[in-house]
């Protein structure tokens, strides 16, 4: 079975493993921060999730490009070998190596490739989350948050504040002068302002 075949038919349980994945990344993320997200999460929220995760800077989107690209390439030069007796050796079938065919060959290389993938996408979501939630976690119990935000409420009062994060609903931050995490409605807030805008304040 082709490369492109075996990605044909995954794609669906691919989509929904990225799903699972933005949902752990979400959840461990915000739990560092006393948060248990799925409480303020919508269906939209949980299926943009991943995508979100893999676009949010041009540096990530590359990588995971990149990434894409070098799995392909290997897959290409496994199946160009596949009469190599040290490439059906790993398939260790239980078969002598002679009659191992061309197709069980790209079938092994195919999954191996996507199982690979699934890895990286494992690590990748499981370490931001992970270590984006202990880094905030830290900063606010030593009260060394940089506040990049203003917040304008309805009532028109302002405050500064450290944005945790946000959804579709809801606003996550710690106000200036304060260790506590809020949440408050995106309807409750007329506006937010960058205070220090790092792509344009250089």
């Amino acid at each position: 079975m082709k490369f492109s075949e075996t990605l044909q038919k995954i794609l669906p349980f691919g989509y929904l493993f990225l799903v699972i994945l933005g949902i752990l990344k979400e959840s461990i993320y915000y739990y560092q921060v006393g948060i248990n997200i799925l409480k303020y999460s919508n269906i939209m929220d949980i299926l943009i999730s991943p995508i979100a995760d893999l676009t949010s800077t041009p540096l990530i989107l590359s990588v995971f490009i990149v990434y894409l690209i070098i799995l392909y390439i290997i897959n290409l030069l496994l199946t160009k070998n596949f009469n190599k007796d040290w490439l059906k050796k790993r398939i260790n079938l239980k078969k002598p190596i002679s009659e191992i065919t061309e197709e069980e060959v790209k079938t092994f290389c195919s999954k191996l490739i996507i199982g690979i993938l699934a890895v990286g996408l494992l690590s990748f979501f499981l370490g931001i989350g992970l270590g984006s939630g202990v880094k905030v976690a830290k900063k606010i119990s030593k009260n060394t948050l940089n506040y990049d935000y203003k917040m304008k409420f309805g009532d028109d009062e302002i405050s500064d504040i450290f944005l945790i994060g946000s959804n579709s609903s809801y606003y996550f931050y710690v106000e200036k002068g304060s260790r506590n995490v809020k949440i408050s409605p995106v309807l409750a807030i007329k506006s937010i302002e960058i205070i220090k805008n790092k792509r344009l304040n250089k």
